[in-house]
């Protein structure tokens, strides 16, 4: 009995399929922000990644049609090739000072993966998903660093830029402008709001805080870190349950990314919009701000270091939710898997959750704990995630 040309089709690519880890895209995802967390613009060149890693995965499986682009021939390609050239071709092009370290893990991938056409195919498709999600993002970004000290002539002022003031200026990707989500301002200085926050972390996230319990103590060394791979961790440990597509994976990670240059965006923007101080200064000046129920603390300071940025709203706890709300809109009605992730700021420790809520909330209680940002801020940074991880959601299609 003979097959159909289309049945032979169908079986090359459900053979294809199989030969493709669905962690491959969760371990190229890693290599991804290890490489580019040394490099300019850190999440930016993630998103770029892991949607051209999409593209092909995509253009290979066919699984979401609606999202696909025409990248030409795709029969018999390899998908972990196309997942290997796709990320490097972005990082080689978004990270040149950094092109040792993706050629060496492009190669070690290759490796793994027999030398011939499937290969070869799979290579020459990555690189034109690269090249199509390139050329959609060449003027989002712009070319110089615009922050202009304020200060009258002659007079110092610390010389350290604070960070992000450039990303506020980046064109987003699925927003109509950087302050579509820009929330209302900070509370009032003379508010009993201000005054409950200002003594909350008076309290609890001075260097030198006894009212922190050790538990409370390690939740905010957890979430110090600056790097994006804590929260890429929560990501991954629902790429890697059992049971994961490829191409879902690859979606996944598309939507979670994209989502994430947003957020970096809109966050910014809003820190630059307010400039509202941070605890450390406001701690020291609780005398100047026309509130008899601020007493001021002229030693005070945080338990670790403060970010070099305006603090309203909290970009921690608007990253965790965003992709809190992704995955369970991703999810659907499909139980989670146990979440996890580990941290640079707390070696040998891994933290577990079983909800995406638990995450958000532990994410919002460090940046207390560590004396960096005010409960309102955490709350509006929450609110801030969530209608951006369901507005690129939607970009992306997802049920």
């Amino acid at each position: 009995m003979s097959l159909s040309k289309c049945c032979v089709g169908s079986l090359i690519l459900f053979f294809v399929t199989l030969t493709a880890r669905a962690d491959t895209v969760a371990d190229w995802a890693d290599k991804t922000t290890e490489i580019a967390t040394d490099g300019p613009n850190t999440i930016r060149t993630m998103a770029l990644v892991q949607n051209a890693v999409y593209e092909a995965v995509n253009a290979i499986t066919l699984h979401f049609p609606q999202d696909r682009v025409d990248l030409g021939p795709t029969a018999g390609a390899s998908i972990d090739a196309a997942i290997a050239a796709a990320s490097r071709a972005v990082l080689l092009h978004e990270a040149p000072a950094l092109q040792a370290q993706t050629e060496a893990a492009y190669a070690q991938a290759l490796k793994a993966i027999a030398d011939d056409p499937s290969r070869t195919l799979g290579v020459n498709l990555g690189g034109r998903a690269a090249a199509d999600v390139l050329a959609k993002h060449t003027d989002d970004i712009g070319k110089i660093e615009p922050y202009r000290p304020l200060t009258s002539p002659g007079v110092y002022v610390p010389t350290t830029f604070p960070l992000g003031y450039a990303v506020a200026q980046h064109r987003p990707w699925f927003m109509k402008s950087a302050a579509q989500f820009r929330p209302g301002p900070p509370p009032a200085l003379n508010s009993a709001l201000w005054a409950r926050d200002y003594n909350e972390i008076k309290a609890i996230g001075s260097a030198t805080s006894t009212v922190r319990t050790a538990e409370q103590t390690g939740i905010a060394r957890f979430w110090a870190t600056a790097l994006p791979d804590v929260h890429m961790g929560v990501v991954r440990s629902v790429a890697v349950a059992p049971g994961r597509d490829v191409t879902r994976n690859a979606r996944l990670y598309a939507v979670v990314t994209a989502a994430l240059n947003e957020a970096e965006i809109a966050v910014f923007e809003a820190k630059y919009h307010y400039q509202f101080w941070r605890p450390i200064t406001a701690l020291r000046n609780g005398d100047r701000d026309d509130n008899a129920a601020t007493e001021r603390d002229p030693e005070w300071a945080p338990m670790i270091v403060t970010p070099v940025q305006p603090e309203y709203p909290c970009a921690h706890c608007m990253i965790a939710a965003t992709i809190a709300t992704i995955i369970r809109i991703e999810a659907g009605r499909e139980p989670l898997p146990g979440l996890s992730s580990t941290s640079n700021t707390a070696p040998g420790v891994t933290r577990r959750w079983t909800r995406t809520e638990d995450v958000v909330r532990e994410v919002s209680e460090a940046r207390i704990y560590d004396g960096v940002h005010y409960r309102h801020s955490t709350e509006v940074g929450n609110r801030m995630g969530e209608q951006v991880g369901a507005l690129v959601a939607a970009a992306f299609r997802l049920p």
